[in-house]
């Protein structure tokens, strides 16, 4: 039984009226996609609608400071989708024109454009028959074909490829796509599914042998690292210590306090002279009693911060390069991680 005639009867009376759909501009489908690829659609839609108002072509993204993106990526999380989009908007300015690429051969060669966006932006935009393969296309097809291979891996992903690319329809590849994805996302999810109420049913093989919470497979996951962040705040009446992160890993291009990193707890008598040694900072007496602890949840690393509200400090000549004083007006004009954003709306309470 080949599943698409249903799909797309299902998703002609199912679908969710999002603004992405209602066009066919490339740079507006591709920004949808970027924001929805870590993110709820509940979520995104906000961000999507705020991004097309500040940044209404690739031109004009193309032509935006990183800053600007990064703040208003600020909340979203994995900033390297937000650097990759603009990277990539310069060179369709530079490289193309300004022109977005018509083919899915040409889109894929594009910075953090991968298979699935490729083939978002080739089959909504321009009708090319390339089958999308994410999350949701992946669970519905392991469910209903009863697809073994963990999806999790290069080798199942090639096969969940495949088997999407003999389904989709030549005479109407947009609409395929859209419609799979959207019985994922509503029908056919991850816990409890629809399965009384679901047209695929009949010929749904996890369902008829009770497989329907083992489909899709997945390898082993990779173990969520700590890690320990104490941040030390200065307040010099109107102005703070920060710092821009330049080096490679997380929040690359943010800003945030001085701060010392550590893969174990460190115990709060030693902190002061690692501040002083590490941060050239001269903490008055009486600083180190936190006065916020937050824990923050990323993909592979959760991050236990503490907050140390030092008061008027000064950092010596051989800081750290990357630290500036910045004014507390300015703070939300930066980018920061979501993290320093939660610690900077408790402390305005």
């Amino acid at each position: 039984m080949n599943p698409a005639p249903a799909l797309i009867r299902w998703y002609r009376s199912h679908k969710r009226d999002l603004p992405w759909r209602d066009t066919s501009d490339p740079y507006a489908i591709w920004l949808s996609e970027v924001i929805l690829q870590q993110t709820r659609v509940d979520q995104g839609l906000a961000y999507y609608l705020r991004f097309l108002e500040r940044f209404p072509d690739v031109k004009s993204l193309a032509n935006a400071p990183e800053q600007d993106v990064l703040r208003l990526w600020q909340g979203l999380g994995y900033y390297s989708r937000a650097r990759n989009l603009l990277a990539t908007a310069r060179i369709i300015r530079d490289e193309c024109d300004g022109v977005f690429p018509h083919t899915y051969d040409q889109l894929l060669v594009l910075r953090g454009i991968g298979p699935y966006t490729a083939a978002a932006i080739a089959s909504f935009a321009f009708g090319e028959c390339k089958a999308v393969v994410d999350g949701n296309v992946v669970r519905v097809l392991a469910r209903f074909f009863g697809i073994p291979d963990a999806s999790d891996t290069p080798a199942g992903m090639k096969a969940f490829r495949r088997v999407a690319d003999e389904l989709i329809p030549e005479s109407n590849p947009a609409e395929f796509n859209q419609a799979i994805m959207e019985f994922g996302a509503l029908q056919c999810t991850p816990r409890n599914p629809s399965c009384e109420t679901c047209p695929l049913r009949a010929g749904c093989s996890a369902c008829n042998s009770g497989r329907v919470s083992e489909l899709p497979a997945r390898k082993k996951r990779v173990a969520v690292r700590d890690l320990w962040f104490y941040y030390f705040v200065p307040d010099n009446g109107p102005s703070t210590w920060m710092r821009r992160r330049v080096h490679s890993g997380i929040w690359k291009g943010l800003h945030d306090f001085p701060c010392i990193e550590s893969d174990k707890p460190i115990p709060h008598s030693a902190l002061r002279k690692m501040a002083e040694e590490r941060l050239a900072l001269a903490l008055p007496p009486g600083t180190m009693k936190p006065s916020a602890k937050l824990d923050h949840v990323l993909s592979h690393r959760k991050i236990h911060a503490v907050f140390f509200e030092t008061g008027n400090v000064v950092m010596g000549k051989n800081r750290p390069e990357e630290y500036r004083q910045v004014a507390w007006k300015e703070v939300d004009d930066i980018g920061i991680p979501r993290l320093i954003d939660r610690y900077l709306e408790g402390r305005a309470m």
